[in-house]
């Protein structure tokens, strides 16, 4: 749970523009502040951006003892059924707990929200990960957890560009295939990343959109990420994939690098932590765009945005209180 020299070594040379942290990264807070230190110095970047999952429920990687156990999005959703008031503001309080024990471990991207809508009969890879099964609610309380987040200087990432909601299998085991029309995913799958089109970064999907291209999947499609992300939808944050050793791509980790950057990803993300991959993805990657820099630079000034408004409240309930 520290970094091996081979790591450091590694990173030292390929200068990856952050890192992600898993449940087998963690052991207790003292640890994670350790390694996130040791991630950033080995890259000589104060700023590098260090990723985890922490969306509460069954994907959390920060867990008791040492931290909250957080509940999934669909209790969000179940009281917004009742109280649509009441939800948005303990989501964002909700967030706004999570990202200040991101923020004590100097994590500072959490992969969330998902902003997924499921539709009856789907893989429940997201299940009660969603907000919603509406594409007016789920946008509603992903607003909140963005909100909440960013409230104590973490940038979210939206997932999973365009939307993984129909799928009816796991994309980190096989390729979804989705064969709805491409007016039916505008009125439900695209709608909540077009309300959050201003978030500072996301995750695009493993997934065939048949409608859009049914040879494919948004992650290595230059039709879906360029008409549909940056185009319908109107995206214009940092990009990043999915997991690349996910089953649902083929081919080489060479081949789905190359294949994801050509198709208009700014940055791809590798989970698995094995060198072997590691090391072929970074025989493909070439320094980031500028459009991808502006990207990045655009998060960071949106975090330091957030970061002079708490201090501002702060300094106005100091007064009040006084």
């Amino acid at each position: 749970m520290a970094l091996t020299e081979a790591e450091k070594a590694f990173f030292a040379q390929t200068n990856p523009l952050g890192f992600i942290l898993f449940a087998r990264n963690v052991d207790n807070p003292d640890q994670v502040r350790h390694l996130v230190g040791q991630l950033r110095e080995s890259v000589g970047r104060a700023d590098a951006p260090v990723l985890i999952d922490q969306e509460g429920g069954r994907v959390q990687r920060l867990r008791p003892p040492h931290w909250r156990a957080a509940p999934p999005g669909m209790v969000f959703a179940d009281l917004a059924a009742k109280d649509a008031q009441a939800a948005t503001q303990a989501l964002r309080l909700n967030y706004r707990l999570i990202g200040a024990e991101l923020a004590d471990l100097g994590i500072d991207v959490d992969c969330a929200p998902v902003l997924d809508v499921p539709v009856s009969g789907a893989h429940d890879v997201i299940g009660d990960r969603a907000f919603g099964r509406t594409a007016a609610m789920v946008a509603d309380l992903g607003r909140a957890v963005c909100d909440g987040l960013l409230d104590q200087g973490v940038l979210p990432v939206i997932k999973h560009i365009p939307g993984h909601g129909r799928a009816m299998v796991d994309s980190h085991l096989s390729l979804p295939v989705v064969d709805a029309s491409r007016a039916e995913l505008e009125a439900q799958d695209f709608a909540p990343f077009a309300a959050l089109r201003d978030q500072p970064w996301a995750m695009t999907a493993h997934v065939v959109y048949t409608a859009i291209d049914a040879k494919a999947p948004a992650t290595t499609s230059v039709k879906v990420i360029g008409e549909i992300i940056r185009g319908l939808i109107g995206f214009e944050g940092l990009l990043i994939s999915d997991d690349l050793s996910m089953k649902a791509l083929g081919g080489s980790f060479g081949d789905r690098t190359k294949a994801c950057l050509e198709a208009g990803c700014d940055v791809v993300l590798h989970c698995n932590g094995q060198m072997e991959e590691m090391t072929a993805i970074a025989g493909q990657l070439a320094p980031l765009t500028d459009s991808a820099r502006e990207r990045v630079a655009q998060g960071q000034r949106m975090k330091r945005r957030h970061d002079l408004d708490r201090v501002a409240a702060l300094a106005e309930l100091n007064r009040l209180l006084a």
